[in-house]
């Protein structure tokens, strides 16, 4: 049966790092690429990082129940579009996506049986220093960004596993993924992701 994954995590996490490791080891999923409204960063690619829409295209996605779950955070809209998850899942591939905290929430609900992973760090500190070494916020906007750190940890018992992505540990972390996968795989009641 395949799974529907979820990566979530605070921002700063890591959880861009991790994907691109995973898909560099040759992990077998279909990696959904999610929309959003917000500006390319320097390095990303249309189309394999996000899919960069203006915001009349994203709200015509919106209005025609094109995706699966959508959030606006930091004033820029995110979303999965549902048709790459449905079409992925009903070729038997293994699906996972990279969303928020709230995202996470939505899916649950939606996909009952799908694996939520949080991705975190080991304290504040090291939230801090990511995001100031991305250098893509403001002072105001890193802060703003740290103090969403602690509500999302609240969000925990959402969650069905915790992977901790340590400084200099990628690899670590993404072994760890690789474990829950396998794990899932070897249920004797497997899950089964359906998204009608």
């Amino acid at each position: 049966m395949p799974l529907l994954v979820v990566l979530s995590g605070p921002s700063g996490a890591g959880k861009d790092a991790v994907l691109g490791r995973m898909r560099e080891l040759g992990f077998s999923f279909h990696y959904v690429v999610t929309a959003t409204t917000r500006p390319r960063r320097a390095g990303e690619n249309d189309g394999r990082d996000y899919r960069f829409l203006p915001e009349a295209e994203f709200e015509r996605m919106l209005r025609g129940g094109e995706l699966l779950e959508s959030a606006k955070v930091y004033g820029y809209w995110y979303g999965v579009p549902k048709q790459q998850v449905k079409q992925a899942l009903d070729e038997g591939k293994d699906v996972i996506l990279k969303i928020d905290v709230q995202g996470a929430a939505t899916v649950r609900k939606i996909v009952p049986a799908a694996v939520l992973i949080f991705l975190t760090l080991s304290g504040m500190e090291d939230y801090e220093r990511r995001l100031r070494q991305r250098k893509t916020e403001s002072d105001a906007e890193l802060q703003v960004r740290l103090g969403r750190v602690n509500e999302e940890m609240k969000s925990l018992p959402l969650f069905d596993y915790v992977v901790m992505n340590r400084q200099g540990e990628l690899d670590v972390a993404v072994d760890h993924i690789r474990a829950i996968v396998t794990a899932e795989k070897c249920r004797a009641n497997p899950r089964i992701a359906e998204l009608g």
